[in-house]
């Protein structure tokens, strides 16, 4: 009753923002993501008839803060009637600060209790199960260039591309440590019902989807870079034009822009993207990434630099 699984963040190129069922947290939009290799959550369930309630330590400390949401998960996973469990958690990377914590905290979850019930589950399941708890969790089972997609009344998820078959590089620039002033959950609620450009931002999803396709289909760089850098001001409009307005970005983040830009005028292969914190993401060629990192630490404000290849979904990590 037992078992331990690792899950590495995911980036979104084509943002998820908004939900179409709260209650189900399923994403008002589709999406299209890269998932790491280098950044990891992981996470050990250990189901444990002598306690009286569910366990959690992050790092080493407990966190009660999270625990009801992990709780919740494990029920979708192992049932309402299931033991307490003792989960413990290890992340390399800070958390809830707009690195993509939680996609991975719940995509290792899922996998590591169903492994804890000796419950076989298919990748799409778990993948559903761990969306139902964090909406990008569920790209997280997956590796490489996912695809996620609404279907009737659930979601689809498939890999566009293997992380071998194009091997980008992310590299992220550290702007903030502490966790962000507002929750993406809060944030989707008040853009959805208050954002002048939240209508505009959901219908005009499916053609920066299709573009982003073609592109990861042919390696076009240029295209991805240009198509994957309107969608997350797109997002960043939406956020902005709420009331209140929802903006994570700091100094720091504009000046990593600016260094962004900068590269590209001479000629080097990178482009940014932002999620729902002050960290920016510069998603490069691999011979560009010495350059990208290089000027990323010489930006001002940039606190740390973290460096990570394209990687595999979730899985289970073997005992012992």
């Amino acid at each position: 009753m037992q078992a331990t699984a690792i899950a590495q963040p995911n980036i979104a190129l084509i943002k998820y923002w908004g939900k179409r069922d709260v209650s189900r947290n399923l994403p008002a939009v589709g999406s299209i993501s890269i998932t790491l290799r280098d950044l990891f959550t992981r996470m050990q369930v250990r189901f444990d008839d002598g306690i009286d309630s569910d366990l959690l330590t992050v790092n080493g400390s407990p966190d009660e803060k999270m625990l009801p949401r992990l709780s919740a998960c494990l029920d979708s996973v192992a049932g309402q009637g299931r033991s307490w469990a003792r989960i413990e958690s290890t992340c390399n990377f800070p958390i809830a600060a707009g690195l993509a914590s939680s996609a991975s905290s719940f995509a290792a979850l899922t996998v590591a209790a169903a492994a804890a019930m000796n419950s076989p589950a298919d990748t799409l399941r778990l993948a559903r199960l761990a969306g139902r708890a964090s909406g990008s969790a569920a790209r997280s089972l997956y590796g490489g260039f996912v695809e996620l997609s609404n279907a009737d009344d659930d979601i689809d998820l498939r890999q566009l591309c293997a992380p071998d078959a194009w091997p980008l590089r992310v590299v992220v620039a550290i702007t903030a440590t502490g966790p962000k002033p507002v929750g993406s959950t809060e944030a989707m609620k008040i853009s959805r019902e208050t954002s002048p450009f939240y209508s505009k931002w959901v219908s005009e999803q499916e053609h920066d989807l299709a573009i982003a396709r073609q592109a990861i289909a042919a390696r076009d760089f240029e295209m991805l870079a240009a198509i994957a850098e309107q969608n997350c001001l797109k997002m960043h409009s939406v956020m902005w034009a709420s009331r209140p307005p929802m903006v994570y970005w700091n100094a720091a983040t504009m000046r990593c822009l600016q260094t962004v830009r900068q590269l590209q005028g001479e000629g080097v292969g990178v482009f940014f993207t932002i999620d729902a914190g002050p960290q920016v993401k510069a998603v490069c060629q691999p011979e560009a990434e010495a350059k990208a990192e290089t000027a990323l630490r010489a930006t001002e404000g940039v606190r740390d630099v973290m460096i990570s290849g394209l990687g595999e979904g979730a899985r289970r990590e073997p005992c012992g």
